[in-house]
């Protein structure tokens, strides 16, 4: 700051904010000075809001300001008083006034400059940005959840036995229990930031707990002896918004297909928890305010095999593509419908072709969990597999889905809604000749699955008291879908399932909410396996 505007700092901040009560000073200076006045005014209250000034200390600032003004009311009227009969000299109807020295108009606006620059750096801003911290730390929103979770598996008396699972060559299951229930208490940790790297370019990364090796879980059982919990990379990816309608995203992300209301568990294929990896490109276009189109299509690899003279398996993919549209009347209802069609290359097993042939053992599936058709890759032995020695177990369908789903969200009772869902999937790429040609094995086609479902609520938790109850039907045939992608819980993951789930949520406050689902499942076609699941959660979020 120049000499001569500190020797007008103090004076301009005090005129600023205690002003002049003189009918004489000259309207434009006033007016300068209330526009510096309400300048320092704001910066007091961001000192405040900052918390760099107690709310006590302002009111005190202000307190002996409003003195000071009332005193300098004082000497000013003493003055006038005192210079009164010089006043008395002027021609008659002129207005009395108070000598006020000149201040140019630049000088002004470079004290007001300097005066905002000083505080607004105390305040470690400039201009509204941050000063003395890196400018990315503003671009970052960080983001998290914790759920603790009660869950009891209830197994059925009628249920077969692991072995008798692991048996069966049409339909090889690797189970470790069968019929002794199951008490678990268990956690979930997920943190991440999404991240604005500019204005058309963003990203994000999350953590979360669970086994490294499961795609679909980020549950973490409890038991100190068991050392610590796994915290793995669960999300990192980059997205570009070119145009407002339309949306690129690559590397590991949620899912982008619009598969319902996933607060009360409606997904018939997916797990909510899955990560996809790839690429996906998002189009949502408006076409009025009651009628928008939405549409995505991607390519996710699923697991990269390098091929060789030694080595006949082939990089498995999923290329994908939805389109759909929503309507939103007055009230704010919705209905959407949506199509998709995913189509899995190169999942299906491949026989050895002579004793020794080991050339395709990688097709067969890196994840599963249960449900599929399957059947032995070594013709030449006597059994698919072991609960110890799955790897001779192949897929025996190719996969291509067609899938349909429709959600009416009735918004008549705002803020509670009523939501029905309803979903249908099948699999035509399932095909009994082609799967005898390959596996010298005829199989029954099951590849259908479907799932209806009814919500009364609040559409999602966030705060004191929002509540939520739902229920619904769930089939999903043995070869509907690739079992190692759908939901964990219903019948703890797979295919070949059928059943019912109903649940509830409350509230707690403000990002903290109740759950409790109970979820009954049987066996569609394969041996007697019935699981019930009870699931009580408590989800904190930020």
């Amino acid at each position: 700051m120049n000499i001569k505007a500190k020797n007008w700092v103090i004076p301009l901040m005090v005129t600023a904010i205690f002003g002049s009560q003189s009918a004489g000073v000259v309207a434009g200076e006033r007016e300068s000075l209330e526009e510096v006045r309400a300048t320092t005014m704001s910066l007091i209250e961001l000192l405040v809001q900052e918390g760099v000034l107690s709310k006590d200390k302002a009111d005190a600032l202000l307190k002996q300001a409003q003195q000071a003004r009332e005193k300098a009311k004082e000497e000013a009227e003493a003055l006038a008083a005192q210079e009164a009969p010089a006043a008395e000299k002027t021609a008659e109807g002129q207005p009395k006034s108070i000598r006020v020295q000149y201040v140019p108009e630049h000088v002004k606006n470079e004290m007001r400059a300097e005066i905002e620059q000083e505080v607004m750096k105390k305040l470690n801003y400039k201009a509204g940005e941050r000063l003395g911290i890196p400018e990315w730390i503003d671009r970052i929103e960080w983001t998290g959840e914790l759920r603790l979770r009660y869950q009891e598996d209830m197994f059925s008396d009628n249920n077969v036995t692991p072995a008798d699972l692991a048996s069966r060559e049409r339909q090889f299951m690797q189970v470790n229990n069968t019929s002794e229930d199951r008490e678990r208490q268990r956690i979930r940790a997920l943190f991440g930031a999404n991240l604005h790297i500019n204005d058309w370019l963003n990203g994000g990364i999350r953590f979360t707990t669970g086994l490294l090796q499961t795609p679909v879980t980020p549950n973490q059982t409890e038991g100190f002896s068991q050392g610590k919990f796994v915290f793995g990379l669960d999300r990192a990816f980059l997205e570009a918004k070119p145009y407002d309608w339309l949306t690129l995203t690559g590397g590991r992300f949620a899912n982008p297909f619009f598969t319902g209301n996933r607060t009360f568990g409606t997904d018939l294929i997916w797990d909510p928890d899955l990560a996809f990896d790839g690429l996906a490109a998002r189009a949502n276009p408006k076409i009025n305010q009651h009628w928008q189109l939405f549409s995505t299509v991607g390519a996710f690899p699923i697991e990269e095999i390098e091929s060789s003279d030694t080595n006949k398996g082939r990089d498995k993919w999923l290329y994908a593509a939805q389109g759909g549209v929503e309507w939103t009347s007055n009230n704010n209802s919705k209905v959407k419908l949506g199509v998709a069609y995913y189509d899995f290359k190169n999942v299906e097993g491949q026989p050895r072709e002579f004793v020794g042939d080991t050339r395709y053992d990688a097709t067969v599936p890196l994840w599963r969990q249960k449900g599929n058709s399957t059947f032995r890759l070594n013709p030449f032995g006597n059994s698919c597999g072991s609960a110890t020695n799955p790897s001779l177990c192949g897929l025996a369908s190719q996969f291509q889905l067609v899938n349909v789903l429709g959600e009416v969200d009735l918004a008549l009772f705002d803020p509670v809604h009523v939501i029905l869902h309803g979903q249908y999937v099948k699999n035509i790429g399932f095909d009994q000749q082609e799967i005898l040609r390959r596996t010298n094995t005829l199989y029954d086609e099951e590849n259908e699955g479907y799932e209806f479902a009814l919500m009364v609520g609040h559409p999602a938790m966030k705060k004191l008291h929002d509540w939520q109850v739902f229920g619904g039907y769930r089939r999903l045939e043995a070869d509907a879908m690739l079992d190692g992608f759908t939901d964990s819980n219903f019948r703890l993951g797979g295919t070949d399932a059928k059943g019912y789930f109903i649940g509830a949520h409350y509230g707690l406050g403000k990002n903290a909410f109740l759950t409790s689902r109970y979820i009954s499942t049987d066996e569609i076609s394969g041996l007697p396996f019935s699981v019930d699941t009870l699931l009580v959660d408590f989800t904190g979020r930020f």
